[in-house]
């Protein structure tokens, strides 16, 4: 039986590059993203990789019925086998320093990069357990490093790591990876930098793989950048 797995944020970018990557490899998707048309986009290219089902799911990651749905449709598709918490904001841009961030926007990082990755795991955990499944939380060095400007989106990547430990102490049967992918030529990357020629920085295609090696190769649960996963897998 095919595996399915949950990527979210998958219409473009890193989250993309992701699903790729698993379709590729005859897993069932089930993707989702804000923007319906470009998700439509994804869908498309993605079925013209493998020969797995994709669905793809439009709405807000931070809206409870829409991860209801989610986790419904993957249940479906079945076995529920990986859930990449991939969804994401920059939040302002250019990045304000701590002491003019707006709070609002501060609730907002910490709705999208806490709660709802916890609130689609305590879904999706059920499924994992059963089928000895993983989850992979797309972090940031923004998390452990003190950048002029990042204090907000570190913040809330930082938040995401703690859960990501804990979670992997409380749940031995699934393994839990918290994966740094690096800087990459993406839109949310331009919008950091909106000044900037980004040009030089890693297509995300390049570090998606990581993502499939870990699934593969089940390390122990922890913090990953792709850089050394993928230097660790050069022949």
């Amino acid at each position: 039986m095919q595996r399915t797995a949950i990527v979210t944020g998958a219409s473009r970018g890193f989250g993309l590059a992701v699903a790729a990557e698993l379709a590729r490899s005859d897993w069932n998707l089930v993707i989702d993203a804000r923007t319906t048309s470009d998700l439509d986009e994804a869908s498309s290219s993605l079925s013209a990789l493998g020969a797995g089902v994709i669905r793809p799911l439009g709405g807000d990651i931070t809206d409870p019925d829409h991860i209801g749905a989610i986790v419904a449709a993957a249940r479906e598709l079945g076995p529920l086998s990986l859930l990449v918490n991939n969804a994401g904001i920059l939040g302002p841009s250019p990045q304000p320093r701590l002491v003019d961030y707006p709070l609002d926007a501060l609730d907002a990082l910490f709705e999208v990069y806490l709660i709802a990755p916890l609130r689609l795991t305590q879904q999706a955990l059920p499924d994992l357990r059963r089928y000895g499944g993983a989850v992979v939380n797309v972090t940031s060095d923004a998390a452990v490093e003190a950048y002029e400007g990042w204090g907000g989106y570190g913040a809330a990547k930082a938040a995401l790591e703690q859960m990501s430990r804990v979670l992997a102490v409380e749940e031995p049967a699934v393994c839990v990876y918290w994966l740094d992918p690096g800087d990459m030529r993406t839109r949310m990357h331009q919008e950091a930098f909106p000044d900037e020629d980004i040009g030089d920085r890693p297509l995300p295609e390049s570090r998606a793989p990581a993502v499939t090696l870990l699934v593969e190769r089940r390390p122990p649960s922890g913090r990953f950048t792709a850089e050394s996963l993928l230097e660790t897998d050069v022949p």
